[in-house]
């Protein structure tokens, strides 16, 4: 992927080695050690990232103290990339935007190393990069890349941005008004699922990123072979299915949140294919 060819953005907060929270901490936990605990979670009716971000408090009370570390400068080939990526989700959504006859609000992207707060609480590497709608800024831990590439079998100039532009995709819900209905829905009880409110509102994100880089590669003609396959390929292995299968051996479909390995890239394929975010509409879906 030639993603030099984007323009950087300067919605960038470098966080990363400034009283973090000293260390890794629960990312080092294994990927099916982090899917066992959203499973349980969900099985169970909590919230799986306060699971996370429990255990997390744990290990770190049970660690000694750490010095910061200086902040890492943000000229990095890493930054770059992650600001690159973003300036362009800016602009494809700043279009489409416009051209409905409203204003995109840009969020702020936040790299972070260990543990963050953020207006939704306080995270840990281990649930991944997340969005948070209380504050509007999508929230990463750049080592997930690379264990998404060693544990999950996806990785890749594309799929990382791919990984970026879904985190964006949900900021979009957020200013369209899809998730306050979510959240309205799960405020009244259970949403998951295999057909529920999160699997769709996870898929739609999913055709969002695939706008974006519909939008994207007519903009800068920047994929190379091989980056479609790197995206599905990401796709598939964050899908629900496969992330209890390797957790616990089986597929609870009751308990999925963000759809199975096949629908991920379904609706990924559905908006680079067409780059209309108007059939993202995965709630009015009767197959998903």
């Amino acid at each position: 992927m030639k993603w030099q060819r984007a323009r950087r953005s300067s919605n960038v907060e470098d966080r990363r080695g400034g009283g973090g929270g000293g260390g890794f901490g629960i990312g080092r936990m294994s990927f099916g050690g982090i899917a066992v605990v959203v499973v349980i979670g969900l099985l169970l009716g909590k919230n799986p990232l306060e699971m996370l971000g429990l255990i997390g408090q744990m290990q770190q009370n049970a660690s000694a103290p750490q010095s910061s570390a200086p902040s890492t400068p943000a000229n990095d080939e890493a930054s770059q990339f992650v600001s690159a990526i973003l300036g362009e989700t800016e602009d494809v959504w700043d279009a489409i935007f416009r051209n409905s006859g409203s204003q995109y609000a840009k969020p702020n992207l936040v790299l972070f190393s260990g543990r963050v707060n953020s207006a939704c609480g306080g995270a840990t590497a281990a649930v991944g990069p997340f969005y948070c709608p209380g504050d509007h800024k999508v929230y990463i831990d750049l080592s997930f890349f690379e264990q998404m590439k060693r544990q999950l079998g996806g990785g890749g100039d594309f799929a990382y941005a791919y990984v970026i532009a879904h985190e964006v995709g949900h900021h979009v819900q957020t200013l369209t008004g899809v998730s306050a209905k979510v959240n309205a829905l799960r405020a009244r009880g259970d949403v998951t699922g295999a057909d529920g409110p999160l699997v769709r509102q996870e898929l739609q994100a999913d055709c969002y990123a695939g706008v974006w880089a519909h939008h994207g590669q007519k903009r800068h003609d920047w994929l190379e072979e091989g980056d479609i396959d790197e995206a599905l390929n990401t796709a598939s292995a964050i899908g629900d299915d496969r992330l209890q299968k390797q957790a616990t051996g089986t597929v609870v479909p009751d308990s999925f949140s963000h759809g199975s390995s096949a629908q991920r890239k379904r609706w990924f394929v559905r908006g680079f294919e067409g780059g209309n975010p108007a059939q993202c509409d995965t709630f009015a879906a009767t197959t998903l």
